[in-house]
């Protein structure tokens, strides 16, 4: 029995004797399957290949990321708190390095992540880490390909978790998709770290929403606005998006409210050309 890894997405699955025949995630429209099929792997077989580097990405924020690059490539974050650290977002290795080094930097007390993309191997992650809770919305439970009683859904719009850090819902790119709020974050002015549910684009001064980001599938004008709804009340001078660097270090607030502009401006320009053809 193993605990199958689809290769395009990083996501495991329950045990079973052999692969599963299809993986849900990368068959919707959001993800894709491998042009050469769909592929599996497993986590001993990603170890011989694989390694994780962990370096600081912010004040008491550490990216953790695979190298050479597996699956959709994200980094995770560790967020260092007094009343302990929250591991947001996942990736699919965890090796005996990773965990020592993590293990050095405080430990994990839960996880959180921002959608099922980012699932990846979060059982492991929790099992290594003493069964540490991992907060997923309710909304997108039907996409845990591996149950466990460490996943703790929940509801709503917000939830607190410790030292002024919030998981707020803001739906997009997935129904329960989720960015955190850490309010000690850039020296007590906020930060924001967001997957890809507020996707920190090249040009760093910005940000963009997408229902789909390999597909090119956009978002409604309703959906970016109950985004923009969601974190109107938050203070924040940073955006940590998904990637090594890409974060917006500075008027982060601003960057989210000029992009949201600028990207409905454009769905309404398009909507209004086609009403007059």
């Amino acid at each position: 029995m193993n605990n199958y890894i689809c290769v395009a997405c990083g996501t495991q699955f329950s045990a079973t004797d052999r692969p599963p025949q299809r993986c849900p995630i990368c068959e919707d429209e959001r993800q894709f399957v491998n042009w050469e099929g769909q592929q599996w792997t497993t986590l001993d077989e990603l170890r011989k290949s694989h390694s994780n580097r962990i370096e600081g990405e912010g004040a008491n924020l550490f990216g953790i990321g695979t190298e050479p690059s597996f699956a959709i490539g994200q980094r995770a974050l560790l967020v260092q708190s007094p009343g302990g650290n929250l591991l947001w977002d996942c990736v699919t290795l965890l090796d005996d390095q990773t965990i020592e080094r993590v293990e050095a930097l405080g430990g994990i007390r839960g996880l959180a992540i921002s959608h099922p993309h980012y699932y990846s191997t979060m059982v492991e992650w929790s099992r290594a880490f003493n069964d540490a809770p991992i907060h997923l919305h309710a909304a997108d439970r039907e996409w845990v390909m591996r149950s466990d009683r460490s996943a703790q859904f929940w509801e709503g719009a917000t939830r607190s978790l410790w030292d002024g850090m919030t998981l707020i819902q803001c739906g997009g790119h997935f129904e329960g998709g989720t960015v955190l709020h850490c309010a000690s974050g850039a020296d007590g002015r906020g930060a924001l770290l967001t997957g890809d549910i507020i996707q920190v684009v090249q040009d760093r001064r910005y940000v963009s929403f997408m229902r789909s980001y390999p597909n090119l599938i956009p978002i409604s004008a309703k959906a970016v606005s109950q985004i923009v709804e969601r974190i109107e009340p938050l203070a924040f001078e940073q955006v940590y998006g998904a990637w090594w660097e890409r974060n917006v270090l500075s008027d982060g607030k601003g960057a989210v409210s000029r992009s949201a502009e600028r990207y409905l401006r454009v769905i309404n320009a398009s909507s209004s050309g086609d009403r007059n053809r």
